[in-house]
């Protein structure tokens, strides 16, 4: 008998499984993945992965074999966490919250990942900031079975650049793809909004779904504020547009919240205002679109247009899309620094696997692995699901990967344009002014409001606590925010990422204990 013990996730390709695996269609969403889950893996056992679109991390339980077997997506989409306690146990979950409630959890704090986070600005890699928790990475299953836990890769994200095709060629397959998957995203009784910003990535996910409503978040300071171009863009798509405005008193309420939710400590500051805005999309749908995965895909980055330059040095210093403090800075603000622990240690194996790769692929596919799964996807599965909202990526596809794994570079960046190919495939369904507007990101009036004292006093006196002491030199990180305010504007991801760590810290390891 099969059980399954773990399982957060959608499979898109559900249909087609049912039919394949005479499971009964009509059932609940619910019974349906898990009977889905059970049969792929009593016809496909390890490898049933290959046979599964969507997002999706689970733990089943195989009676007769006497095993545990756990898997995560390809990309990483949906956390998985293990933890092996001190008589020999296995202790496993999608969320640590609920690892740490299991008997023989021991809470302590990896404070090496100290290190990681102020480089990288999140967590990267397969340890956590809870010594012993294990994330299982993307492309990963494990298998526990007489007391012996083995973890095996089973995909591995490869680039073989086809020459033969044209531009407008991989424009028409990635737009064929994306309309062929479409479908699958969403059941035929499911509805669903969308999150639209002003770039093209949303404006595409929105251009071909059937959505009618959009989700925007905007500033009262103008140049931060993609709200207007979200809302043009929801016009011309004859679409509705519910815009929400993120003052700072919003913003700086709701980091406590973000840093317990999200388990594990996040700098990206774009997560707080997502938090927000999946809080209030989540008060009138229960299942939105997001754009995720094409700019790691496809070359949407500004940065990846340097990545010639960088050639062959990339392995020296290149470990994905943040690298916000260096050895030297971190020697001086921490007082347990460990002088093995860096941050280029956690690609040296990607880059031995990428060796022979064009730079931009291997951009690329570092940040396929350690940025999206770190950063992006952590955010979005953590924020959504704290909110009580189901996010869908349809961009986030191995099919769609398939396309950016065989394109070749000088048709994701040139000298001009980022994303040209896939951006080519939007305007087949956008003007061309949004299909190739430049890109802005997930932008944050955060260096503005973090600099006034209406809104920092939060972070000075996070800055100056007892908790700060256990780990920064006071000193040196007051200069860091002295400098800030003093008008040194670049130094507020620094600032951020200490405030957010004490943030997290203060949530799990002092509030706690009280």
């Amino acid at each position: 008998m099969i059980t399954i013990k773990e399982y957060r996730g959608h499979i898109r390709n559900w249909e087609s499984l049912c039919a394949e695996l005479q499971i009964d269609a009509s059932l609940t969403r619910e019974k349906r993945e898990k009977e889905i889950l059970i049969k792929a893996y009593e016809v496909w056992g390890h490898d049933m992965a290959d046979h599964l679109y969507g997002m999706f991390a689970f733990a089943l339980w195989d009676d007769e074999k006497e095993e545990l077997f756990a898997l995560r997506d390809q990309f990483g989409t949906k956390p998985f966490y293990y933890y092996m306690t001190k008589d020999g146990q296995l202790l496993y979950g999608t969320m640590i919250r609920d690892i740490m409630k299991q008997p023989g959890f021991e809470k302590e704090l990896n404070e090496e990942m100290l290190q990681i986070y102020l480089t990288l600005t999140y967590v990267g890699g397969e340890d956590t900031f809870f010594k012993g928790v294990k994330k299982l990475m993307p492309g990963h299953f494990l298998v526990w079975k007489n007391g012996t836990l083995t973890i095996t890769r089973y995909w591995t994200p490869e680039f073989h650049p086809d020459e033969s095709k044209t531009l407008e060629d991989w424009a028409n397959e990635i737009h064929t793809t994306v309309q062929n998957v479409m479908p699958e995203v969403l059941a035929r009784d499911e509805s669903a909004e969308a999150f639209l910003s002003g770039g093209v990535d949303s404006s595409y996910v929105v251009a071909v779904s059937n959505v009618k409503m959009t989700d925007s978040c905007g500033y009262e300071e103008e140049r931060f504020d993609e709200s207007g171009l979200a809302k043009q863009t929801a016009d011309l798509l004859h679409r509705e547009n519910s815009r929400c405005l993120i003052t700072p008193e919003m913003y700086f309420d709701i980091v406590p919240y973000v840093m317990y939710e999200m388990e594990q400590p996040l700098a990206d500051a774009s997560a707080i205002a997502f938090a927000i805005a999946c809080k209030e999309t989540a008060k009138h749908t229960k299942i939105c679109y997001s754009g995720e995965g094409s700019d790691e895909f496809f070359g949407g980055y500004n940065m990846y247009r340097n990545a010639t330059r960088y050639g062959d040095n990339l392995k020296t210093f290149y470990v994905g899309n943040t690298n916000i403090m260096k050895e030297d800075e971190k020697k001086r603000i921490l007082k347990h620094y460990n002088e093995d622990v860096l941050p280029i240690n956690l690609v040296k194996d990607i880059y031995e696997e990428i060796e022979g790769l064009d730079p931009l692929a291997k951009m690329s596919d570092i940040d396929i692995q350690i940025w999206l799964e770190g950063d992006i996807y952590l955010n979005v599965d953590k924020m959504s699901t704290a909110a009580g909202l189901e996010i869908r990526m349809p961009l986030t596809d191995r099919r769609v990967f398939d396309i950016a794994s065989r394109m070749p570079s000088c048709y994701k960046v040139n000298g001009e344009q980022n994303k040209v190919a896939f951006r080519t495939a939007a305007a087949k369904v956008l003007p061309e002014e949004i299909a190739f507007r430049k890109k802005l990101g997930f932008i944050v009036p955060i260096r503005i409001w973090m600099a006034d004292e209406r809104y920092n006093q939060d972070v000075q006196a996070k800055f100056h606590s007892e908790m700060a002491t256990k780990f920064f030199n006071i000193e040196e990180i007051q200069k860091i925010f002295d400098e800030y305010v003093g008008g040194n504007s670049d130094n507020w991801r620094k600032v951020w990422t200490i405030y957010t760590f004490l943030v997290w810290y203060e949530e799990y390891f002092v509030k706690s204990e009280r």
